[in-house]
Parts: structure tokens; sequence; C-alpha cells
């Protein structure tokens, strides 16, 4: 039987903890938008400030650096280099077929250390607490990685060992 099926326990978790990683993404980037309407500014491209139904009123400030907006942008493309990590060293994990128990662990592990990250992030925290939520969000991911790999690996030595 294929790992990577709903009736697969380990794979339905796979699949709760990737939606929600792949919905928080999309929501960054709806804040970055929502951020950008309510300050009339931060945007980034000439046409941004063209006369339009939802910008009746351009101006030419509007393009140029906002810090309230550019919070938000920088916290999306953070999400955007980690969330795809993620992603795939979750498969790689649902592949090494763990107990329900290490899967738990790491995929919402996983998410929560990236909750805290956006708090921590959103709140203006010091650099040392988001930090600290990236640092554990990623350890987690490269967890994920090695233990596929040292299952695969182990697979590997017991095949050879059988020829």
């Amino acid at each position: 039987m294929s790992p990577f099926t709903i009736d697969n326990p380990v794979f339905t978790l796979y699949v709760l903890a990737a939606g929600l990683a792949i919905l928080k993404m999309l929501g960054h980037a709806f804040l970055t938008v929502q951020r950008m309407v309510k300050v009339n500014g931060g945007f980034l491209n000439a046409e941004d400030t063209r006369r339009t139904l939802m910008n009746p009123h351009p101006s030419p400030t509007q393009i140029g650096t906002n810090d309230y907006v550019e919070r938000a942008r920088r916290l999306h493309r953070n999400e955007g280099e980690n969330t795809p990590l993620f992603l795939v060293a979750g498969l790689l994990l649902v592949a090494a077929s763990p107990s329900t128990t290490v899967a738990v662990v790491f995929l919402f592990g996983y998410i929560a250390a990236r909750v805290a990250h956006t708090w921590a992030y959103l709140t203006e925290r010091d650099h040392e607490v988001r930090a600290t939520c990236f640092t554990l969000g990623a350890a987690l991911t490269a967890g994920m990685v090695v233990y596929a790999g040292t299952v695969a690996l182990l697979h590997s030595a017991t095949l050879t060992a059988m020829k």
C-alpha cells in the first residue's frame, strides 16, 4: 500500500498540517494587501498608482517604503522561503512511515513554531524571540529530512545485506 493515501493516518496528518501551512502563507499575502489599503501606500509598481475603482485618488507618494506594509511583505517572503521546504520534508517523512506520535511532533511542532514566529514578527518582539521561533521550525524541518534519510539508509543497508 502506498503511504500517500488518506487511509494512512500519517499522510492524513501531513495533509492537515500542509493545508494549514499553505493557508497561513496565503494569509500573509492578504495581510500585505490589507495593510497597503489601510495606509494607502507601500505600493511597489508605478501602475499601482493609476486611477482605478480601488484607487480613486492616486498619488506618487503611494510608491515607496512603508514599514507597516514592508513588515507584512517580509513576513510573507519569509513564509515563502520556509513553507516549500516544510512541504517537501513532510512528504519525505510520510514516505519513511513514522509513528503518528513522531509525525504529530514534527508536523504540528513546525506549524506551532511558524505561528509563534508570525506572532513575534507582527508584534515586533526582540530578534531573539523571532529567531528562536524560526530556528525551532527550521530544526523540525531538518529533523524530518534526517529522520527520512536515516530510515532510507537503514532500509538500503538491509536490502544490501539480504543479497
